[in-house]
Protein backbone atom coordinates (compact mmCIF):
# COMPACT_ATOMS: atom_id res chain seq x y z
CA UNK A 1 0.00 0.00 0.00
CA UNK A 2 1.14 3.53 -0.68
CA UNK A 3 1.52 5.96 2.19
CA UNK A 4 -1.32 8.31 2.99
CA UNK A 5 0.84 11.17 1.71
CA UNK A 6 1.22 9.53 -1.69
CA UNK A 7 -2.44 8.66 -1.99
CA UNK A 8 -3.35 12.20 -1.03
CA UNK A 9 -0.97 13.53 -3.70
CA UNK A 10 -2.53 11.38 -6.41
CA UNK A 11 -6.00 12.41 -5.28
CA UNK A 12 -5.05 16.08 -5.25
CA UNK A 13 -3.48 15.78 -8.70
CA UNK A 14 -6.72 14.42 -10.08
CA UNK A 15 -8.72 17.17 -8.41
CA UNK A 16 -6.35 19.80 -9.76
CA UNK A 17 -6.75 18.41 -13.26
CA UNK A 18 -10.51 18.57 -12.96
CA UNK A 19 -10.69 22.04 -11.48
CA UNK A 20 -8.02 23.75 -13.53
CA UNK A 21 -9.24 22.24 -16.76
CA UNK A 22 -12.94 22.76 -16.09
CA UNK A 23 -14.03 24.97 -18.97
CA UNK A 24 -16.95 25.42 -21.35
CA UNK A 25 -17.25 23.12 -24.34
CA UNK A 26 -14.96 24.09 -27.19
CA UNK A 27 -16.40 24.67 -30.66
CA UNK A 28 -16.10 21.74 -33.09
CA UNK A 29 -12.52 20.74 -32.27
CA UNK A 30 -10.41 18.70 -34.68
CA UNK A 31 -10.04 15.00 -33.90
CA UNK A 32 -6.65 14.24 -32.41
CA UNK A 33 -4.41 12.72 -35.11
CA UNK A 34 -3.63 9.04 -34.72
CA UNK A 35 0.02 8.01 -34.48
CA UNK A 36 1.82 4.72 -34.18
CA UNK A 37 1.63 2.82 -30.90
CA UNK A 38 5.29 1.92 -31.34
CA UNK A 39 6.84 -1.42 -30.44
CA UNK A 40 7.23 -0.82 -26.71
CA UNK A 41 3.75 -0.83 -25.20
CA UNK A 42 4.27 -2.28 -21.70
CA UNK A 43 4.11 -6.06 -21.42
CA UNK A 44 5.05 -6.50 -17.75
CA UNK A 45 2.03 -6.52 -15.44
CA UNK A 46 2.14 -3.67 -12.92
CA UNK A 47 0.17 -3.18 -9.71
CA UNK A 48 1.14 0.48 -9.67
CA UNK A 49 -0.51 2.38 -12.53
CA UNK A 50 -1.49 5.56 -10.71
CA UNK A 51 -1.02 9.25 -11.50
CA UNK A 52 2.48 9.57 -9.99
CA UNK A 53 4.99 7.92 -12.33
CA UNK A 54 7.97 9.23 -10.36
CA UNK A 55 7.51 6.69 -7.58
CA UNK A 56 6.65 2.99 -7.32
CA UNK A 57 4.88 1.23 -4.46
CA UNK A 58 7.37 -0.13 -1.97
CA UNK A 59 10.38 1.78 -3.31
CA UNK A 60 12.15 4.25 -1.07
CA UNK A 61 13.90 5.96 -4.00
CA UNK A 62 12.26 8.04 -6.71
CA UNK A 63 12.76 8.07 -10.47
CA UNK A 64 15.70 9.94 -11.99
CA UNK A 65 14.85 12.94 -14.15
CA UNK A 66 13.20 16.35 -14.33
CA UNK A 67 9.74 16.34 -12.76
CA UNK A 68 6.86 17.61 -14.86
CA UNK A 69 3.07 17.67 -14.67
CA UNK A 70 0.73 16.88 -17.56
CA UNK A 71 -2.94 17.83 -17.50
CA UNK A 72 -5.67 17.93 -20.08
CA UNK A 73 -9.23 17.12 -21.02
CA UNK A 74 -10.89 14.64 -23.33
CA UNK A 75 -13.57 16.00 -25.68
CA UNK A 76 -15.89 14.75 -28.40
CA UNK A 77 -16.18 16.47 -31.78
CA UNK A 78 -19.02 18.65 -30.50
CA UNK A 79 -16.60 20.14 -27.98
CA UNK A 80 -18.25 18.42 -25.01
CA UNK A 81 -16.07 16.99 -22.26
CA UNK A 82 -16.08 13.22 -21.77
CA UNK A 83 -16.30 11.83 -18.26
CA UNK A 84 -15.13 8.25 -17.76
CA UNK A 85 -12.64 8.17 -20.64
CA UNK A 86 -9.60 5.91 -20.14
CA UNK A 87 -6.25 7.64 -20.63
CA UNK A 88 -3.44 5.08 -20.97
CA UNK A 89 0.05 6.67 -21.07
CA UNK A 90 3.57 5.22 -21.27
CA UNK A 91 7.02 6.61 -22.06
CA UNK A 92 10.78 6.22 -22.09
CA UNK A 93 12.73 7.03 -18.95
CA UNK A 94 15.30 9.76 -18.25
CA UNK A 95 17.90 7.76 -20.20
CA UNK A 96 15.72 7.12 -23.27
CA UNK A 97 14.96 3.50 -22.40
CA UNK A 98 11.60 1.74 -22.25
CA UNK A 99 10.92 -0.99 -19.72
CA UNK A 100 10.30 -3.49 -22.50
CA UNK A 101 12.25 -6.68 -23.32
CA UNK A 102 12.52 -5.77 -27.01
CA UNK A 103 13.98 -2.30 -26.54
CA UNK A 104 17.54 -2.54 -28.00
CA UNK A 105 18.63 0.75 -26.45
CA UNK A 106 21.74 0.10 -24.33
CA UNK A 107 20.78 2.95 -21.98
CA UNK A 108 20.09 1.94 -18.40
CA UNK A 109 16.71 1.04 -16.97
CA UNK A 110 15.41 3.03 -14.02
CA UNK A 111 13.98 0.53 -11.55
CA UNK A 112 12.31 3.36 -9.64
CA UNK A 113 10.38 4.80 -12.62
CA UNK A 114 6.78 3.65 -13.03
CA UNK A 115 6.76 4.50 -16.73
CA UNK A 116 3.09 3.62 -17.31
CA UNK A 117 -0.23 4.89 -15.98
CA UNK A 118 -3.89 4.22 -16.68
CA UNK A 119 -6.17 7.09 -15.67
CA UNK A 120 -9.88 7.88 -15.86
CA UNK A 121 -11.25 11.32 -16.66
CA UNK A 122 -13.45 13.09 -14.13
CA UNK A 123 -16.70 15.01 -14.47
CA UNK A 124 -15.04 17.81 -16.45
CA UNK A 125 -13.27 15.32 -18.74
CA UNK A 126 -10.01 16.16 -16.99
CA UNK A 127 -7.00 13.98 -16.26
CA UNK A 128 -3.56 14.68 -14.82
CA UNK A 129 -0.34 12.97 -13.85
CA UNK A 130 3.17 13.61 -12.58
CA UNK A 131 6.12 12.13 -14.46
CA UNK A 132 9.64 12.90 -15.66
CA UNK A 133 10.63 14.56 -18.93
CA UNK A 134 11.38 11.64 -21.29
CA UNK A 135 14.69 11.63 -23.11
CA UNK A 136 15.07 11.58 -26.90
CA UNK A 137 16.69 8.42 -28.19
CA UNK A 138 18.45 7.08 -31.29
CA UNK A 139 16.61 4.60 -33.50
CA UNK A 140 19.83 2.93 -34.64
CA UNK A 141 23.43 2.52 -33.56
CA UNK A 142 24.63 4.59 -36.52
CA UNK A 143 26.16 7.91 -35.49
CA UNK A 144 24.06 9.77 -38.06
CA UNK A 145 20.93 7.67 -37.58
CA UNK A 146 17.48 9.11 -36.86
CA UNK A 147 16.62 10.31 -33.37
CA UNK A 148 13.15 10.41 -31.89
CA UNK A 149 12.24 13.63 -30.14
CA UNK A 150 10.80 13.64 -26.62
CA UNK A 151 7.28 12.20 -26.52
CA UNK A 152 4.73 10.39 -24.39
CA UNK A 153 2.49 7.69 -25.84
CA UNK A 154 -1.29 7.81 -25.39
CA UNK A 155 -4.22 5.45 -25.87
CA UNK A 156 -7.50 7.19 -25.11
CA UNK A 157 -10.87 5.46 -25.22
CA UNK A 158 -14.47 6.00 -24.21
CA UNK A 159 -17.42 3.58 -24.51
CA UNK A 160 -19.36 5.93 -26.80
CA UNK A 161 -16.54 7.11 -29.06
CA UNK A 162 -13.80 5.89 -31.34
CA UNK A 163 -10.52 5.44 -29.46
CA UNK A 164 -7.26 7.04 -30.54
CA UNK A 165 -3.63 6.01 -30.18
CA UNK A 166 -1.28 8.95 -30.47
CA UNK A 167 1.75 10.73 -28.99
CA UNK A 168 2.23 13.98 -27.08
CA UNK A 169 5.20 16.23 -27.87
CA UNK A 170 6.86 19.11 -26.05
CA UNK A 171 6.78 22.69 -27.31
CA UNK A 172 10.24 24.06 -28.01
CA UNK A 173 11.86 20.67 -28.62
CA UNK A 174 14.21 21.31 -31.60
CA UNK A 175 14.16 17.61 -32.53
CA UNK A 176 10.50 17.78 -33.56
CA UNK A 177 11.49 19.32 -36.92
CA UNK A 178 13.39 16.18 -37.95
CA UNK A 179 11.34 13.52 -36.17
CA UNK A 180 10.45 10.68 -38.55
CA UNK A 181 6.96 10.22 -37.08
CA UNK A 182 6.02 13.88 -36.99
CA UNK A 183 7.31 14.32 -40.54
CA UNK A 184 4.31 12.33 -41.77
CA UNK A 185 1.89 14.99 -40.55
CA UNK A 186 1.03 18.49 -41.68
CA UNK A 187 1.98 21.48 -39.54
CA UNK A 188 -1.66 21.88 -38.52
CA UNK A 189 -1.84 18.25 -37.42
CA UNK A 190 1.47 18.55 -35.60
CA UNK A 191 0.16 21.54 -33.67
CA UNK A 192 -2.60 19.37 -32.20
CA UNK A 193 0.02 17.04 -30.73
CA UNK A 194 2.42 19.59 -29.21
CA UNK A 195 1.80 20.49 -25.57
CA UNK A 196 2.58 24.04 -24.48
CA UNK A 197 4.47 24.61 -21.24
CA UNK A 198 3.51 26.80 -18.30
CA UNK A 199 4.29 26.63 -14.58
CA UNK A 200 2.06 25.00 -12.00
CA UNK A 201 1.39 27.59 -9.30
CA UNK A 202 1.01 25.07 -6.47
CA UNK A 203 4.24 23.12 -7.05
CA UNK A 204 6.40 25.32 -9.31
CA UNK A 205 6.82 22.36 -11.67
CA UNK A 206 6.65 22.67 -15.47
CA UNK A 207 3.08 22.02 -16.54
CA UNK A 208 2.12 20.74 -19.98
CA UNK A 209 -1.46 20.74 -21.22
CA UNK A 210 -2.61 18.15 -23.73
CA UNK A 211 -6.23 17.80 -24.78
CA UNK A 212 -7.53 14.83 -26.76
CA UNK A 213 -10.55 14.84 -29.08
CA UNK A 214 -12.23 11.51 -29.88
CA UNK A 215 -14.28 10.87 -33.01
Amino acid sequence: MKSVTRRQFARNLGLAAGSLMASPAIAEPDITPSQTEGPFYPVHAQDDLDADLTRIDGHTEEATGERILVRGQVFNTRGETLEGATVDVWQANHYGRYDHPDDPNPAKLDEHFQGWAILTTGASGGYGYKTILPAPYALSQAADGPVRCRHIHYKVSHPDHKSVTTQMYFAGDPLIADDIIMARFSKDQQALLIAEQSTDEATGLPLYRFNVVLG
